[in-house]
């Protein structure tokens, strides 16, 4: 039996139907015989996830159509992460955030018109890796020089730190997947990185942001580095490791 939503509107109310596969809001509104009809109503979260989809989908299929190589997407991702870290460097960061979203969108396209294409590769994969470490510190340089040329030495030393955690938490997973089939703990990894850097340069805090990736990322390598001591301990490990624990 669908629950009624409180303090809505007293002449159509609202019900939350749970039976549904997705549950969904539910409008109902008398009609004419003294019956009620209902009017499903999907949630705005559901309603702005299916139009980006649908829209993720048909540039997608547009590109694929065109036989671009996927590797040449992911490099063109990494230019331009070049040039938001250009702007980064000039004190530039809301109009870097805005190149780093844009950045984010050509990189989700690249592994899936990769897919649609069927021209999934391992080397594609480690293509991608490599650049997306590059197109990292690549952005990090862009804040050292901004500190640097403004003579705020103590902020060089800070971008410096983020720098090397956020290289330090993809080296230690990757490392830590060569010895146990998985390594994915913590919360630092480049998707969170990147988010934090756009709300940076957006409502330039970006000092702020670099403390929190400083922190975050030394912790999440420490906590790797536990959970890989942990595992190799206990035996689970990949086939043919054979180490001296």
């Amino acid at each position: 039996m669908p629950t009624k939503v409180a303090g809505l509107r007293p002449t159509a109310p609202l019900v939350y139907d749970f039976k549904t596969p997705k549950a969904q809001l539910i409008e109902v509104v008398p009609d004419f015989s003294g019956r009620t009809r209902e009017i499903r109503m999907a949630t705005l979260t559901g309603g702005i996830g299916t139009g980006s989809k649908w829209l993720l989908d048909k540039i997608v299929g547009a590109l694929a159509a065109t036989g671009v190589n996927p590797n040449f997407l992911t490099f063109l991702g990494l230019v331009v992460n070049f040039v938001a870290a250009a702007a980064f460097a000039v004190g530039h960061f809301f109009t870097g955030a805005l190149i780093i979203f844009f950045a984010g969108f050509l990189d989700m396209l690249d592994g899936q018109v990769a897919r649609r294409q069927n021209r999934v590769t391992a080397f594609g994969a480690f293509y991608d890796s490599t650049l997306d470490r590059y197109a990292d510190m690549a952005l990090y340089m862009g804040l050292l020089v901004y500190y640097s040329v403004s003579g705020r030495t103590p902020y060089v030393v800070l971008a410096a730190v983020a720098t090397a955690g956020s290289v330090m938490v993809s080296y230690a997973r990757a490392r830590a997947e060569s010895l146990i089939p998985l390594c994915k703990v913590g919360f630092m990894e480049r998707p969170e990185r990147l988010v934090l850097l756009i709300i940076g340069g957006v409502f330039n805090r970006m000092a702020a942001v670099l403390w929190v990736i400083a922190v975050v990322s030394t912790i999440t390598v420490i906590h790797r580095i536990v959970f890989t001591w942990q595992e190799t301990r206990a035996g689970r490990t990949l086939p043919g490791i054979r180490l001296s624990l």
